[in-house]
């Protein structure tokens, strides 16, 4: 049994909280904890059936949002914590490589690598989705950003966990996958263009704050002051990172992604008048 606490955040997710529970196996972890905002549906019934604790979370509007909140005001007894999505399944490679990489016990945290589906199939091309989402209680938090009166997301979502000591890779993947279908994806992404709007708004011309973002968050928010961005991400994503291998699924992914991006462009300039 791993030193390891699993913590899902949760809002509503009986389409995909068995298949992500089911995955993780009670004895191959210390604590499985799901935080919740408030489900309405069967996401707590879920819950007491496989005998994992709730937690209630209530957001003030404030920081900190619910990750933060959660390692401040309940902190895990465990030596290290990992955030999974209720939408994130274990696959049995990462569990094997996850326990090599813990007992060696010589990283404070660890970026993840993770499957992406959609349509129903998994995809072969396009951008690689990775996070740091594996951290050792203690040796840090989720960046701070001050979101009060425009962002209505209650949880940390673009930020990233700012970590003192050595960061290392898993490599073996986590299985992504959405149940919700294709409105709620969509929905989603109008929420989160939205804040990526109002944070470059606040903090790119900011150097205090600029100069501590990674160097791909630097590349995003110059690119973000072009409308060409959304044909950019297009063209990375469907010719050169091969996302045309998935046929008419990689094309519609891509078309969806270079709206999103390009909706970031158009709110930018909108707020800024």
């Amino acid at each position: 049994m791993l030193d390891l606490t699993i913590a899902i955040p949760a809002l509503n997710e009986e389409l995909n909280l068995a298949g992500c529970l089911e995955c993780i196996d009670t004895d191959f972890v210390k604590k499985i904890v799901i935080i919740d905002s408030g489900s309405t549906d069967n996401t707590l019934a879920i819950a007491e059936k496989f005998g994992v604790q709730v937690i209630d979370f209530k957001w003030d509007g404030k920081f900190p949002k619910k990750r933060n909140w959660f390692l401040r005001n309940h902190t895990p007894q465990t030596k290290w914590v990992l955030f999974l999505d209720a939408d994130e399944y274990l696959t049995e490679s990462f569990k094997s490589e996850l326990t090599n990489k813990l007992e060696k016990d010589d990283k404070a945290g660890y970026w993840l690598n993770y499957t992406r589906y959609f349509l129903g199939k998994r995809l072969k091309g396009g951008y690689p989705l990775r996070k740091l989402a594996l951290i050792k209680v203690g040796s840090g938090e989720y960046e701070k950003i001050d979101e009060e009166k425009w962002s209505k997301l209650d949880m940390e979502i673009h930020e990233h966990p700012i970590i003192t000591g050595d960061i290392g890779v898993i490599k073996s993947e986590i299985d992504h996958k959405d149940f919700r279908g294709i409105s709620h994806y969509v929905n989603k992404h109008v929420e989160y263009a939205e804040w990526e709007a109002e944070r470059f708004l606040k903090i790119y011309n900011d150097p205090s704050t600029f100069n501590f973002l990674t160097r791909k968050q630097k590349l995003k928010y110059k690119l973000m002051k072009s409308v060409f961005i959304g044909p950019a991400y297009f063209f990375g994503s469907f010719f050169l990172l091969r996302g045309f291998r998935d046929g008419a699924r990689g094309l519609a992914f891509a078309i969806i992604k270079m709206w999103y991006f390009t909706q970031i462009y158009c709110k930018i300039n909108e707020k800024s008048k």
